[in-house]
């Protein structure tokens, strides 16, 4: 940061196993548009949480993953969206977590962040409604639902498109 004080936005994400988060890297960087794809595969839980609250964030982070075993979920299936593809995953208690920590968030929360989250790994955005289609038709026989847990939390600074990686919060609890 060059001794610049950051003003961008902490992003705060769901950490997938690796198997299933290099799956996912793999499809969107096959699929997603080569002069869009800035970050690898992820699933948002926070989009933009104010910059002047990062000790408080890290503190929430650290005491949530302290106390938290690791997360039970589940790919349920290919979510067809309006311009791409997505993931569709499912988790009940990964929403808890979120839930809790948007409780301690309350007043930094955007009008986004406000609403839970429909969790998924978008593996193509930006692209016509038609695109879309075909590649939905192409995937879906082949994505099959799987358990998995999440790992962690991650924090990142978005950097207008691109994110720089922060910090990992393992589950340990």
């Amino acid at each position: 940061m060059n001794g610049a004080v950051n003003k961008q936005p902490f992003i705060v994400t769901a950490i997938l196993p690796p198997d299933l988060a290099h799956w996912a890297n793999t499809l969107r960087t096959a699929h997603y548009p080569p002069d869009r794809n800035y970050v690898k595969a992820h699933v948002t839980l926070f989009h933009s949480l104010p910059h002047f609250c990062g000790d408080e964030i890290r503190a929430a982070l650290a005491q949530e993953a302290a106390g938290q075993g690791p997360v039970e979920a589940q790919l349920s299936g290919l979510a067809l969206q309006d311009a791409g593809n997505a993931l569709r995953l499912r988790s009940p208690e990964m929403l808890d977590v979120r839930g809790r920590l948007a409780d301690r968030f309350h007043g930094l929360l955007t009008a986004q962040d406000m609403h839970e989250p429909q969790l998924h790994v978008t593996i193509q955005n930006k692209v016509t409604r038609q695109e879309a289609r075909r590649l939905h038709a192409q995937l879906e026989p082949d994505i099959k639902p799987r358990k998995f847990q999440f790992l962690g939390l991650g924090l990142h600074i978005y950097r207008g498109g691109e994110w720089d990686f922060v910090r990992k919060y393992q589950f340990r609890g």
